[in-house]
């Protein structure tokens, strides 16, 4: 038989398949670092949009914020402006009040009185005034008291203590 020695080549293809394997080996990680790279530009870019938008809605709440401080000023003056509004229809509303309560002053004043002065405060008014006798003022008390425009009127004080003796009074 024949001795055929097949050591050197077997041993050669073992150095040709170590070195495809070598070879393998490298282009697979060149390959997982590109991989790696092309996966960080990647995230990078999704990264780099994400704050884009973030900036972008940032952007939009400030000029929002500007909005809604410009709406509550608005609103504000709105207020203001209804609450003149409101003045002002209460003072045309009440506007001829003044002149109705004038004339039944002169409707309800008997003879033998007169008005001295009138005081207005707030809803009240105070008026003074001289007369006769007692009972002309208390007349005038009467008169009033049936009137449309004056309300509850009431006596603080019958004084006859003037130089004259006519009786003094002031009625609110």
């Amino acid at each position: 038989m024949a001795k055929i020695n097949l050591l050197p080549w077997r041993a050669e293809r073992r150095k040709q398949r170590e070195r495809e394997f070598q070879t393998m080996l490298g282009g697979a990680l060149i390959l997982g670092l590109i991989g790696v790279v092309v996966a960080i530009f990647h995230w990078n870019g999704l990264k780099d949009d994400q704050t884009q938008r973030n900036q972008l809605l940032e952007r939009e709440i400030t000029a929002l914020d500007a909005k809604i401080k410009e709406i509550e000023s608005l609103q504000q003056t709105r207020e203001q402006l209804l609450q003149r509004k409101q003045i002002i229809e209460q003072l045309q509303s009440s506007r001829t009040q003044m002149v109705h309560m004038f004339d039944e002053l002169v409707h309800t004043l008997p003879d033998g009185v007169r008005l001295t002065s009138l005081k207005q405060s707030a809803d009240s008014i105070e008026i003074e005034g001289m007369t006769q006798s007692w009972a002309r003022a208390a007349q005038y008390v009467r008169n009033l008291e049936k009137s449309e425009w004056i309300r509850k009127p009431d006596v603080k004080i019958i004084d006859s203590t003037t130089p004259d003796k006519a009786a003094r009074y002031v009625s609110r």
